[in-house]
């Protein structure tokens, strides 16, 4: 479906099979009146924190982007017509392998999984996990190395601990982060 000037943008229908819940279609224009842009956010948000998605839900109203959230469990939004949310289904890499398929260059994604990010940086996209580090084409060989090499550490038995609780530091530092990012796209655009 192609857009004319003037017309308003194409939104999203409602997916009959998730009730309530936003289906993006292939082809759909993401269009802002008034901008030239067409970024998008993307969110691994089933491991996304709350508050790291309050964030991004401001950001997204504040910009005019398109903030995308992908799950394979619900959860609610605010009810806007720039945030949308797509219920995939229970699986490994599920949600990861639907935010590749659809990601476009020049996207961003936030999401705290490294093998998901360097999928993302070969598409063209940006990534950014919730504690604000951005992960480009100089630092996500070394990201998937130190992955990889704790996973074998788990495997073989050694107990390596989670991260750390999300602290201030972290979400000033995701903040800054998104807006830089953002700022750049916005003079671009």
């Amino acid at each position: 479906m192609a857009e004319k000037r003037g017309d308003p943008p194409a939104w999203p229908s409602i997916a009959p099979n998730h009730p309530g819940e936003a289906e993006i279609k292939p082809g759909v224009l993401w269009k802002i009146p008034g901008k030239r842009n067409t970024m998008k956010i993307w969110v691994d948000a089933d491991a996304c924190p709350g508050v790291i998605k309050d964030i991004l839900y401001k950001a997204a109203e504040r910009t005019r982007l398109r903030l995308i959230l992908v799950a394979n469990t619900s959860f609610r939004t605010p009810q806007s017509s720039l945030i949308n949310f797509i219920h995939v289904r229970q699986g490994a890499d599920s949600a990861d392998n639907e935010i590749v398929q659809k990601v476009e260059s020049g996207d961003l994604v936030i999401t705290a999984d490294i093998p998901l990010a360097a999928r993302v940086l070969q598409k063209g996209g940006m990534a950014l996990n919730p504690r604000g580090e951005v992960y480009t084409e100089e630092n996500i060989q070394e990201r998937l190395s130190t992955r990889d090499f704790l996973d074998i550490l788990r495997s073989s038995g050694v107990e390596t601990g989670g991260p750390p609780a999300l602290s201030e530091r972290n979400k000033q530092r995701f903040s800054n982060s998104l807006d830089q990012i953002l700022t750049k796209h916005t003079k671009k655009a």
